[in-house]
């Protein structure tokens, strides 16, 4: 799975490294080195204009959506809490995901990623959980495969009033490879930038080329290593979330 991720980037970074035509800078969200389910993450999506040519290329945005997908269908909020990832092998055709799948894609930027090892602790003899940083060799930027949904607020009265539509995204993840594999089995999914394009564009639709883009990442991309437990805390953020820890 994934529960916490790093997206510490500048939204004019994301803009050029993404390619984003369609960017508001009134939408701004802070740096963050514990990103959190429900919190607002930078997500890039490509969406027609309401009022162009519908044979027109959709534009690339650059928005914030809520970590936590809640399906059109769902009565509240609390679904998306349940919500965070989605498994590769069945995200075509589960319920909460098929049709984002089909139509509602996006890219979550990320530096990095924490996952929980088990560990004895040698002082104690007990059990806990040691948090790794996973990330790029490189410290590139990590292209998450996400799909996004839109839920309308019943108790909000008109459509066209901001308030009535939440939007919010979840994780899609996979088998884990490089380092990240000796840690936990599961990971995100993220995509290599010949795929963006791709997968970004909502005119693309068919199930099997879609999932034909979702494939393992390469080994020998990523690199982990042992962080302080403060990340455990969603209370903690800052740069010294991801510094090494002693063993």
């Amino acid at each position: 799975m994934c529960g916490r991720y790093v997206s510490a980037r500048s939204p004019d970074d994301l803009v050029r490294l993404f390619h984003v035509t369609d960017w508001p800078p009134r939408e701004t969200l802070a740096p963050s080195w514990n990103v959190a389910p429900t919190d607002d993450v930078w997500a890039v999506l490509e969406r027609a204009a309401r009022d162009g040519d519908g044979d027109a290329a959709p534009g690339r945005q650059l928005r914030p959506l809520r970590w936590g997908l809640v399906p059109s269908w769902a009565k509240d909020v609390k679904a998306g809490a349940r919500m965070i990832n989605a498994r590769v092998e069945t995200v075509h055709e589960k319920p909460a995901f098929r049709r984002a799948f089909a139509r509602h894609r996006c890219l979550l930027p990320a530096d990095g990623f924490y996952e929980w090892e088990q560990a004895e602790d040698p002082g104690t003899g007990k059990v806990r959980k040691q948090p790794y940083f996973i990330h790029p060799e490189d410290d590139g930027v990590m292209a998450l495969a996400g799909l996004y949904a839109y839920w309308r607020d019943p108790a909000v009265d008109r459509d066209d009033d901001p308030a009535a539509w939440l939007v919010s995204c979840t994780i899609i993840t996979t088998e884990a490879t490089d380092e990240a594999g000796r840690v936990h089995p599961r990971m995100p999914l993220a995509l290599t930038e010949d795929h963006y394009d791709a997968w970004l564009d909502p005119r693309h639709q068919d199930p099997d080329e879609l999932r034909a883009l979702l494939t393992r990442p390469a080994g020998g991309l990523l690199a982990a290593r042992r962080v302080s437990t403060a990340v455990n805390s969603v209370a903690n953020n800052g740069p010294r979330l991801v510094a090494e820890a002693a063993p």
